[in-house]
Order: C-alpha cells, then structure tokens, then sequence
C-alpha cells in the first residue's frame, strides 16, 4: 500500500486479498470502524495507542487572498481534525 492516498477501498482489498476475507464484509467492517470514530470525536478527542491522537481544533475566520488575482476574500471559520502520532509510531 505505497500510495499518496489510502482509501477504504484499498485497505478493504489488502485485509481481503491477506486473510482472505470477503471484500464486502472486510469493506463493511471497516466502514464501521471509521463510523464509530467519528462519533466518539463528537463528544471528545480520540486516542488509539501506539497510533496516536486526534483532536478537533476550530479554525478562527480570516481574510485570504487568491495569489492569481490578488483579490480578498473571508475564509469562515470552520472545524479541521489534528492528528499527533505516537511516538511509538515509527513511519
């Protein structure tokens, strides 16, 4: 899995193709997995050990700037996820 981006597709296909596993039931199970996540981010930030971290941190609105056109313009405030590995995490 050497990709720029790992979609649930391919992490699905791998799992099946190694433990030969249904594409479906793996894809289902993962798709699961990432729900149950989500939901636990609403309330709190989500630790997974030896992973790492992930933290929901707000955004404060501001004034950007097209680099082509130089025109302004309000970017809104918004909500972005934060991840800080483990440091047991070795990439």
């Amino acid at each position: 899995m050497s990709q720029d981006n790992v979609t649930r597709e391919t992490i699905a296909k791998q799992i099946s193709i190694e433990f030969g596993i249904a594409y479906t039931t793996v894809y289902k199970k993962i798709d699961k997995i990432l729900e149950i996540w989500s939901n636990e981010m609403i309330d709190s930030d989500l630790s997974i050990n030896n992973i790492g971290s992930f933290k929901i941190k707000k955004k404060n609105e501001r004034i950007g700037r097209n680099p082509k056109t130089k025109e302004k313009h309000i970017i809104k405030s918004r909500k972005v996820i934060g991840f800080k590995k483990s440091i047991k995490l070795v990439l």
